[in-house]
C-alpha cells in the first residue's frame, strides 16, 4: 500500500512516503506555497500522481494530550484536502516529531524528517494493534 505522510506547517509541509510492503520510509519533498489553497491543490496532485492509498497527517496535540490552536489549523487543512482526494486520511500524534527530526541528523529537511518520524510511528502503532 502506498502511504504518504504529511507534517503540516504554516510555512512548509514535509512529506514522507512508503510502500508498506517494502518497509522503507523515504523523504518525499516539501510543499512551499503561499496560500493554504495552493498547498492543498499541490498535495492533491501529488496524492493522485503517486497513487497514494492512504494519507497520514501529523496531529499536533499539546503536551497535555489536548487539542489546541495548531490542532484546529491541521483539521481545517485536512478538511480542505479531503474535498480533493479519494484516499482516506488518518491522523497520527506528532508530539515530539520535530525534536526527533532534529536529532535524526542531516541529509533532508527537518520537515521531511518529521514526516518520516510521523509515518514510522503510524506504522509501528499498526504493528502493535495487529
Amino acid at each position: 500500500m502506498n502511504i504518504l505522510a504529511i507534517d503540516y506547517g504554516s510555512k512548509r509541509i514535509g512529506l514522507a512516503w512508503t510502500d508498506s510492503s517494502l518497509g522503507v520510509i523515504l523523504p518525499f519533498g516539501l510543499v512551499e506555497k503561499p496560500s493554504l489553497e495552493d498547498k492543498v491543490k499541490e498535495l492533491a496532485e501529488i496524492i493522485a500522481k503517486e497513487k497514494a492509498q492512504k494519507v497520514i497527517v501529523g496531529f499536533p496535540l499539546g503536551l497535555n494530550g489536548k487539542e489546541n490552536a495548531n490542532t484546529e489549523r491541521v483539521k481545517k487543512f485536512v478538511f480542505d484536502l479531503q474535498k480533493l482526494i479519494k484516499a482516506p486520511v488518518e491522523y497520527h500524534d506528532e508530539r515530539f516529531s520535530s525534536y526527533a527530526a532534529d536529532a535524526a541528523g542531516a541529509g533532508v529537511s527537518r520537515d521531511e524528517r518529521a514526516a518520516m518520524i510521523i509515518l514510522e510511528g503510524y506504522l509501528e502503532s499498526r504493528k502493535k494493534n495487529k
